[in-house]
């Protein structure tokens, strides 16, 4: 079903321009910005802190045999993911500027392939995830993923899904990623249901920064007038503890049951019908 990915130079080039030239690819140049910094950066760490504490209560609560990484990237989530739930991740991505990366950490089980078109039987997972993808499709494509994330889970399997959220956060960042739609929490909502998977929680987080990100993104960016640029850049120790704290704050809260009514993302833990 899957296989370990041997490189060929000019084909896999060609392959890769072929597909970030399409609607749901992101900038290639970002994925060597995320392999140096997301071990440390501040937005991985707490994101990810925040994601486990949503998946600690369902991993004590069922115990998964196949998950299914929709979109990788450099492949360090689905290395952190089954190091502490001890799954059997099958990690995919579209294009070689992540699986690159990626091979280092999943030898046996890394596929290039497109998620709107997964290489999968049906039924062939009990979770899916999916974090910060759909958001590189054009609006109104994301439906084409999300059935393939419904049709190769197994009836009773769970979805995760995380995206950006709020069109008046677009960055620079967001260009630079070639980030093509952001979403609200009804619509990602309205987007899952669609193709029957029914919704557990959906809730905002990376929320108390808020006021910090529309000030830096409405007024402060619009004024400098600079072009597209990386937002994945290491900052001073200091800063970095300062937007850690608020993250690791909302995991906590999280944790406990408290869902948030905006912010600049959403997580979504659905379940196939």
């Amino acid at each position: 079903m899957t296989r370990v990915l041997k490189r060929h130079p000019a084909r896999s080039q060609d392959l890769c321009l072929g597909l970030f030239e399409g609607d749901a690819a992101m900038n290639p140049a970002e994925f060597q910005n995320i392999a140096a910094a997301e071990q440390q950066f501040w937005w991985y760490r707490g994101m990810k802190r925040i994601l486990f504490r949503l998946l600690d209560p369902v991993a004590r609560r069922r115990s998964f045999q196949r998950v299914l990484d929709a979109g990788c990237g450099t492949g360090r989530l689905a290395a952190q993911l089954a190091e502490r739930y001890h799954w059997r991740i099958f990690p995919v991505d579209i294009g070689w500027e992540g699986l690159g990366y990626a091979r280092l950490l999943h030898p046996e089980r890394l596929a290039q392939c497109d998620i709107a078109a997964l290489p999968f039987q049906d039924a062939a997972f009990d979770l899916v995830l999916s974090m910060d993808v759909l958001i590189h499709f054009a609006r109104g494509d994301e439906d084409r993923p999300m059935a393939e994330f419904a049709r190769v889970l197994q009836r009773g399997g769970l979805c995760v899904v995380r995206v950006s959220a709020l069109e008046a956060l677009r960055s620079r960042h967001s260009q630079f990623a070639h980030e093509r739609q952001r979403f609200t929490r009804s619509r990602l909502m309205r987007l899952a249901q669609r193709h029957g998977i029914r919704v557990l929680r959906c809730t905002y987080a990376n929320a108390l920064l808020l006021p910090v990100a529309l000030a830096k993104f409405r007024a402060w960016e619009p004024l400098l007038r600079k072009p597209p640029q990386s937002g994945v850049r290491p900052v001073a120790p200091w800063l970095d503890s300062i937007l850690y704290a608020p993250l690791r704050l909302e995991a906590t809260l999280l944790g406990a049951g408290f869902n948030f009514l905006l912010g600049q993302s959403l997580l979504l833990i659905g379940q196939k019908q």
